[in-house]
Order: C-alpha cells, then structure tokens, then sequence
C-alpha cells in the first residue's frame, strides 16, 4: 500500500512540475484605453492557466514605437486596427484579433451646463465657446479630433484649448473641474467620478475606432499568447468590453 501511495505522490510531483514547466511569462503592449478592460481580465486568464502576465501600459504611438524598434513582446493591444502592423510583417496575420470598437463623444463635469453638439456647426461652436476641453492627446481618439478640427477649419482656434496628457489624464481633469468638458472614447472615462458621458458626435464627423490585438511575429511565447487573444475574445471578455462601453464591431 505504502508503495502505490509512494507512486501516487510521484505521479502528483511530475505532474505539478510538468505544469509549471508548461507555463509562460507572457509580455503584453496595452494601450491605455484598453488597459481599464485588460485588467479585469488578466486575473482569470492567469488563474486557469498558470502563465504568467508582464503587462506593459502606454499611448498607442509609444506601444507602435517599441514594436518597430524590435522590443520584446508577444501579444500587443491596441485602440485601432492591428493590420497595419501586420502589413509591416510584425504581426503575424493570423492573429488579428478585433475586441469592438468606440465612437467619439462628449462628456461634462457632473453638474455643469449641457453644451448642443446635436449638429457640426454646433459642434464647432461648442469648441470655439470653450475655454478648455481635454482628449487623448496622442491616444486614437486625440488624433482624431486633432485631425477633425483641421478638417472643420478651427485648428488655429481651438488647439490652444486642448489639454492632454497621459492615459487617464483626461478623465482626471474633467473630474477635478479642470476642463469644460472631454472630447473622447467612452471607456477611459468609466470608473472616474463626477463625469457624465452625454453622447456621440453627430454621425458625419464621428469616427469609430477599432479596438483590436495581436501576436507578434517574433514571439517568445506564441502559444501562450495565442491562448491569450482567444481569452480576450471570449464570450466572457465581450460581456466586460460592452459594460465599459465597447460596442461589437462590425
């Protein structure tokens, strides 16, 4: 008997050893954006399979710019398409990943008056009437609005108003009165007190962005990471990114 126990226990410590073996330290670019998302997820996905998460946060030009300087990395997440990076060879094709997609919008400091962006000429006189209002900055959605005010003829105007900053700075000035109000995506603003989200830009100047991640071609754990990309791809993951205001994309 003592013996069968003996192989038994055995057996349980090749097994465990096999195990952790088998798991990985895999290395993730996230932008800021997605980070909130990311987060929630991380937990379960290191539970049930044992690998390990070395999560590395930035705007997306930052997290781009370390991709092509060959930085060491296996899965990144971006709040745009992936493909371009894929048709630099960086990512492998097969691993595109869409996780949904967000439009631009406004939101306010609870409490404080209700600007009328209902049309692009009201939009455009919400901005010039502004004192201050903050976006992404570098983020996807702050170069879109840079872009957008270029396009609608203000740019001279309104960039001296732009305040910006890192990921959540701009959440953190609407939230401490800092600003009029946020030009931006839904979802770095969730979770931020003293914010109301009061909707998107009208639809002929809206632009929705594509949340999206991938494997990088020269992945240290590509099947780690491959295990990751269908964790954020899971029915599960879909239910937290439409709670953080995420719709599916198309």
């Amino acid at each position: 008997m003592l013996g069968r126990l003996g192989v038994l226990a055995f057996g349980i410590g090749l097994f465990g050893v096999t195990n952790m073996a088998q798991a990985a330290e895999i290395r993730a670019f996230v932008t800021g954006a997605a980070r909130p998302m990311f987060d929630l997820l991380a937990p379960q996905f290191e539970r049930t399979t044992g690998h390990k998460l070395i999560t590395t946060s930035a705007l997306p030009p930052q997290l781009v710019a370390k991709v092509e300087a060959g930085e060491p990395f296996d899965v990144i997440v971006l709040s745009y398409d992936v493909e371009a990076l894929i048709k630099k060879g960086l990512l492998d094709p097969s691993s595109r990943t869409v996780l949904g997609q967000i439009g631009i919008g406004v939101a306010i400091h609870t409490g404080s008056p209700k600007p009328d962006f209902s049309t692009v000429e009201k939009f455009k006189k919400m901005l010039l009437d502004a004192k201050s209002f903050a976006t992404s900055g570098e983020g996807s959605s702050g170069r879109y609005v840079d872009s957008l005010v270029e396009r609608l003829g203000i740019a001279d105007q309104v960039r001296p108003k732009i305040k910006s900053g890192g990921p959540g700075a701009s959440a953190k000035m609407l939230s401490n009165g800092e600003v009029d109000f946020v030009v931006s995506g839904l979802p770095p603003l969730l979770g931020s007190p003293n914010i109301e989200w009061l909707g998107l830009l009208p639809p002929e100047i809206n632009n929705f962005l594509v949340f999206s991640a991938g494997l990088s071609t020269r992945a240290k754990e590509p099947e780690a990471g491959r295990a990751l990309l269908r964790h954020l791809a899971s029915p599960e993951a879909m239910a937290v990114y439409k709670a953080k205001g995420l719709d599916p994309a198309p």
